[in-house]
């Protein structure tokens, strides 16, 4: 079953450069306003939360990338990324219900964003470790690029609302 991630080599490769690239650019971003960020209760999790979904891609995209691995150690591994990522969502969306501004609504949308790529992370990782890797991969691949896109979105809020 180790084969049916050797198809995924290239794509692993974008991603980890990719994640690893923003990542860094977003820290550096927000370590020149770091002071502002942490004044405020909300954006020092926020951008955790950017940062870890940033760092999930990173890393499950490295795993992907061992070879001869075991699909069902893959599926693991993906399961505590995910998880991890999920600890930092967590404290974000606390943090979100906890602000003052925004309706409900709004409020949720804002802290649900951030769990989309984590759930399609878990997705996969469920359907890797049930045996279904190709469809599992997919999963995952899908998480990959959403996570991306919500990283660059959360972090794009955090630096704006530095500035307000």
């Amino acid at each position: 079953m180790a084969e049916a991630l050797e198809g995924w080599t290239d794509f692993n490769v974008a991603m980890v450069g990719a994640a690893a690239a923003l990542a860094g650019l977003l820290i550096v971003a927000m370590s020149v306003n770091i002071q502002a960020i942490m004044a405020s209760p909300a954006l020092p999790a926020r951008a955790g939360a950017a940062v870890a979904a940033l760092v999930l891609v990173l890393v499950v995209a490295a795993f992907g990338l061992m070879p001869g691995q075991p699909m069902a150690a893959y599926g693991v591994e993906v399961v505590v990324a995910a998880l991890g990522a999920g600890a930092f969502q967590a404290a974000a969306m606390r943090a979100i219900a906890r602000e003052r501004y925004g309706t409900a609504s709004a409020r949720a949308a804002r802290s649900l964003l951030g769990l989309l790529p984590i759930a399609a992370y878990l997705v996969g990782a469920a359907l890797v470790l049930v045996g279904r890797p190709e469809a599992g991969l997919l999963a995952i691949a899908f998480g990959a690029v959403l996570a991306v896109a919500v990283a660059i979105v959360i972090a794009w809020v955090v630096l704006v609302e530095v500035l307000r």
